[in-house]
Order: structure tokens, then sequence, then C-alpha cells
């Protein structure tokens, strides 16, 4: 006998994953990003200081 599966578990199935990796990625990047931006931020005032 086959069970008929609701059409939100399918929605679920097909686009909640792919939204959970995504938000997993952006929490890992969200880090580097910001690491990213005080090193370029140190990087300009290093410049700035040089050329005085």
């Amino acid at each position: 006998m086959l069970v008929e599966v609701p059409i939100w578990v399918n929605i679920l199935a097909n686009f909640g994953f792919p939204i959970v990796v995504a938000v997993y990625l952006l929490m890992r990047f969200e880090n580097k990003i910001s690491s990213l931006e005080t090193s370029t931020q140190q990087l300009i005032e290093v410049i700035k200081n040089s050329r005085q």
C-alpha cells in the first residue's frame, strides 16, 4: 500500500535542503568577510601613514 505524501513535504524536500546549505555557507563566509574587512581597513591605514 502506497501512502501519499502531502505537497508541503515535497516542497520542503525540494527547497529546504538548498536553503539550509545556503544559510550554512553564508554564516561561514560572514566570519571570513568580516576578517577581510578588518584587514582591508588596516591596510588602508598603513598606506595612509606611509605617504606622510
